[in-house]
């Protein structure tokens, strides 16, 4: 999908307070050599603060650098991959309540760690399609300090952060520019987020811990049996959304200057992800995310604000971002970064 006049006017994210993986090693709740191979050094841990509480400090920060008033909004989409209050509540209105305050939609966007990204879509949908409203509203936010999760043992591809971001996704104008947007998915890999747990009655309902190692396991058991797990390489999902974004944004690989990618162990960001799609690690925000662990649907826009902001990127650059989600989808999003942040 290409898209010629939407653009991301601000960012705002909410990161805590670190726990470095040394600490996690001597607590006993990492495994030292899991440690070592992961080159993770620490990981944000929000402890109480609940996921749509962060979600609104982010958004305040976004609406805050951006030009916009809360009459130009049209939606808000708020994305999430773990459980964000009590059932049957909206945290979307409540991040609503607590930052524009108007009375637009809001809904939730639960596509795992794609949410946000694919929220840019629709967000980017929905500025061509109604031209009263100038202006959506995103965020994304997850705490996995809770009772059912370990977020040191839960999957050894990556370590659970805690954190929010938020975006004004705008026609006028920003920090970047919106080139375009690719997915891809491959449905046959449903079920290797599934495993043998049932679907009914869900898991949350009776204290059942989440834990993709054990689904990781079945499968391992079941490829042992003579059963072939119904896989594809992520990499190779990856490539077609890259290749469709590519060319709707007619540029090239080597146009890329940065990727922003999920926080990964190193081992994992590179056989699952850079390395199929042809880029070196540092390309990507590997410095920025073995710091924060991995957060979910914010990962990506965080990784954009560390690099904006930091000024690793500037006016002209074109910068990568890419996420996928359980299923197995891949989403990308090419945009092109057309402010420096103020002195």
């Amino acid at each position: 999908m290409k898209f010629e006049d939407v653009y991301l006017s601000s960012l705002g994210t909410f990161v805590p307070g670190l726990v470095t993986t040394e600490q996690a090693v001597e607590s006993g709740w990492y495994d030292a050599d899991t440690r070592t191979a992961s080159g993770l050094e620490s990981v944000a841990v929000a402890d109480s603060l609940s996921a749509p509480e962060m979600a609104v400090l982010a958004a305040g920060e976004a609406l805050r650098r951006s030009h916009h008033e809360p009459g130009d909004f049209g939606a808000l989409f708020h994305s999430s991959a773990y459980h964000q209050g009590p059932d049957g509540w909206s945290p979307a209105h409540y991040v609503l309540r607590n930052t524009l305050d108007t009375p637009i939609t809001a809904m939730e966007v639960k596509q795992g760690c794609q949410g946000m990204l694919s929220s840019l879509v629709f967000a980017a949908h929905r500025l061509v399609c109604d031209t009263r409203k100038s202006a959506v509203l995103l965020t994304a936010a997850d705490n996995y300090s809770a009772p059912l999760v370990d977020r040191w043992t839960t999957s050894r591809l990556s370590v659970f952060g805690d954190g929010a971001a938020a975006a004004v996704v705008s026609r006028g104008g920003g920090i970047a520019r919106l080139l375009s947007v690719g997915t891809h998915s491959a449905p046959a890999m449903e079920s290797l987020h599934r495993g043998s747990e049932p679907i009914f009655p869900p898991a949350v309902t009776v204290g059942r811990p989440l834990d993709y190692e054990e689904r990781v396991k079945f499968w391992m058991d079941e490829w042992a049996k003579g059963n072939t797990p119904p896989m594809a390489h992520p990499g190779e999902v990856l490539q077609a959304a890259l290749d469709e974004a590519l060319e709707d944004a007619g540029i090239t690989a080597a146009d890329i200057k940065r990727v922003c990618h999920p926080s990964a162990t190193l081992d994992a960001l590179r056989d699952q992800f850079l390395d199929p799609i042809g880029f070196s690690l540092d390309k990507g925000i590997w410095e920025h995310t073995s710091k924060v662990g991995h957060i979910s649907a914010a990962d990506v826009f965080i990784g954009l604000e560390h690099l904006w902001s930091t000024r690793k990127v500037g006016p002209g650059d074109k910068v990568l971002l890419f996420t996928g989600s359980p299923g197995f989808e891949a989403g990308v999003a090419i945009v092109e970064i057309v402010a420096e942040p103020d002195a």
